[in-house]
């Protein structure tokens, strides 16, 4: 898909497509009454100010759309993403099935990482330093991962990895 075939679909289809970059249904309203876009950059920045933006519910919205870290997914995108927990040892799978269930516990959503370039050993050593980390800090991590997150989805979605560049 080009820019301009994002700015020219309806608002539902816009919202579906976006929606497939974060799964916040307000972040994908918000993206949607933006348009258009005069480019990807501009994109870029008004994804990162309307996630800004946003409440814990919505947020919460967001990570609950993604699969738990080492799982299986339907997903081209996360598994893509989470490539790296597939060649992972039968060890350190149990150990981050282990930690995703910790984590949601303490916190009461999934753990959420840009997994993009991470082995299995990487994202499990940040699942168990994050467990140590309190609620509230937590969740501006979690909120920052999901940003750097849609900030790839987005550029997937244009196939322009310069919409990308906002990490």
């Amino acid at each position: 898909m080009t820019l301009d075939e994002l700015n020219a679909l309806d608002a539902e289809s816009a919202q579906r497509q976006l929606l497939r970059c974060c799964g916040s249904r307000r972040w994908a309203r918000e993206m949607t009454a933006s348009r258009p876009f005069d480019g990807v950059e501009t994109m870029a920045r008004t994804g990162d100010a309307i996630w800004s933006s946003l409440d814990r519910a919505d947020w919460l919205e967001a990570f609950a759309a993604h699969p738990r870290i080492g799982e299986r997914t339907a997903s081209a995108w996360a598994a893509a993403e989470q490539s790296g927990s597939g060649v992972a040892s039968a060890d350190a799978r149990d150990r981050l099935a282990a930690g995703n269930r910790d984590y949601e516990a303490r916190f009461g959503y999934i753990f959420i990482v840009c997994a993009t370039g991470k082995s299995a050993d990487e994202m499990l050593a940040m699942l168990e330093r994050r467990l140590g980390n309190d609620p509230e800090n937590e969740l501006a991590i979690a909120a920052e991962q999901q940003r750097q997150i849609t900030q790839l989805r987005l550029g997937k979605l244009l196939d322009a990895p310069q919409a990308a560049k906002g990490l």
